[in-house]
């Protein structure tokens, strides 16, 4: 059953359960996926008021692609639940079958690609609400600030469950490149998402 089929309630309760799915990793997805919907938010509100005619057809391409984003996030929770469940079976693999290793590292690897994928999405959500908060509606900037705030706290948490993986891998160059490819992102975004959300606290 996918998780995006049970309700807010059921889902946070899967979480505070003793199961390993979903985690980390998916509360990180969902948390984004909320954080660039109120960048949608503040484009609803935008749209067809006379005030902001000449940034519509911006807001409008914000629309589509904070669309894009979102859908993705979402679809990233079932992804890193599906991705941790062959490592949680590895683990079970004595130590002393030859096998183990080879098959830990590609479920290691398998892991983090999501949790990758789910920073580099906040990252592109990021600078879209940058534009929602520059553009849209006066009266919607702290929606914007608020989903900001939120992408970057999902950004942080995907990147933790990146490195809990990288940090198993035999392979040390493979995992330095992802864990150096985070840390850059991390630099970058959580100092664009901090002066967003400062900017936007400025204006009220």
């Amino acid at each position: 059953m996918s998780l995006l089929d049970v309700s807010v309630t059921e889902f946070t309760k899967q979480l505070a359960a003793k199961t390993s799915v979903p985690g980390g990793g998916g509360a990180s997805a969902l948390v984004g996926s909320i954080g660039i919907a109120l960048g949608s938010m503040v484009g609803e509100f935008t749209v067809g008021k006379k005030k902001y005619v000449d940034v519509e057809d911006d807001i409008k391409e914000l629309m589509i692609k904070a669309n894009e984003l979102q859908s993705k996030l979402l679809k990233s929770i079932d992804d890193d639940a599906t991705a941790f469940e062959p490592l949680s079976k590895a683990y079970a693999i004595p130590k002393e079958d030859s096998s183990r290793d080879i098959i830990m590292e590609q479920c290691l690897k398998d892991a983090a690609k999501v949790p990758y994928e789910i920073v580099k999405l906040a990252a592109a959500a990021i600078d879209l609400q940058e534009e929602f908060a520059i553009k849209g509606s006066k009266l919607m900037i702290s929606d914007a600030a608020t989903g900001v705030a939120l992408l970057a706290g999902a950004m942080k948490g995907a990147a933790v469950n990146v490195k809990v993986n990288t940090n198993l891998m035999k392979d040390r160059d493979y995992a330095k490149a992802i864990d150096d490819s985070v840390d850059e992102y991390l630099d970058r975004y959580l100092v664009k998402a901090d002066n967003i959300y400062s900017a936007v606290i400025s204006r009220l």
